[in-house]
């Protein structure tokens, strides 16, 4: 079930049904062409898109017309993940083997393509101010984390590459335009990993040194608060959940038994 402002919408079998989150009375009733797997709200609450996984079709309602509505068919490439850009206009679509992302325009109609996302929990995130998106990316064997431009989808940058050896994740880092004038600033960072369990006791985890992926790579990305910093999971580290704290200072990691605190210490380049 999903929710926006004072409404909520879920879907039965083939039915999308919005009702009103107070008194639960139905606001609107859609029909859609096969079982609904998932549903997500636009950013402005104005649309709703619904994916049929099995089918590779996402069909999109629209609060403020009902009789308007849309219908994405990614047909023989196959679907197994969709969701909204920030803007709320956009519609990204990942299809079957993660072979390609597919960016639908619902203003212009426009298509664009992003090629070798990467199967993992969390290969895609977004700036707050929705200006640029980060993809996990897999190519040639090797993984890269690409930055791209909201406004047309197109490659700003390459932040990261996987090379034969990698810097640790003490040393590594990552560059990205933040949205505030920072741009030209420069940081090192050190990264400190507390693993605390219950009772509280900390244990220290260093990873790899000759390798940063030793496994399956960048699994999960975050941005910090300020857009100047970009977090990935590497290796095999098995967290579920990769959150910054509101100061842009830290990192909370949750596994199925662990808590884990990342603290950053930023010295500023001279």
């Amino acid at each position: 079930m999903d929710r926006y402002l004072d409404g909520q919408a879920s879907g039965v079998q083939y039915r999308l049904v919005v009702r009103d989150a107070g008194t639960l009375q139905i606001l609107q009733l859609y029909t859609c062409l096969d079982q609904i797997q998932y549903i997500e709200w636009s950013s402005d609450s104005l649309f709703i898109l619904c994916a049929m996984y099995k089918r590779g079709i996402v069909q999109v309602w629209s609060l403020e017309q009902p009789d308007w509505h849309c219908k994405i068919d990614e047909g023989s490439a196959g679907l197994v993940a969709s969701c909204w850009s920030p803007d709320g206009r956009h519609i990204l679509n990942t299809t079957e083997f993660h072979l390609r992302i597919t960016v639908w325009s619902l203003c212009t109609k426009s298509v664009s393509y992003i090629k070798y996302p990467k199967a993992c929990q969390q290969g895609i995130a977004f700036t707050r101010d929705g200006r640029y998106m980060a993809v996990a990316e897999r190519r040639d064997c090797k993984d890269f984390v690409s930055i791209f431009v909201c406004s047309d989808w197109q490659l700003l940058r390459i932040v990261y590459k996987e090379v034969e050896k990698s810097p640790s994740v003490e040393t590594e880092r990552l560059s990205f335009p933040p949205t505030r004038a920072l741009a030209s600033s420069l940081f090192s960072t050190q990264s400190k990993y507390d693993i605390a369990q219950v009772p509280v006791s900390l244990q220290y985890v260093k990873p790899v040194t000759d390798r940063a992926n030793p496994k399956m790579g960048i699994g999960m990305l975050a941005f910090s608060p300020d857009n100047c910093f970009l977090a990935t999971k590497n290796g095999d580290f098995p967290i579920v959940s990769l959150s910054w704290s509101s100061s842009g200072d830290s990192l909370a990691l949750l596994s199925k038994d662990n808590f884990c605190v990342c603290y950053l210490e930023r010295e500023e380049v001279k």
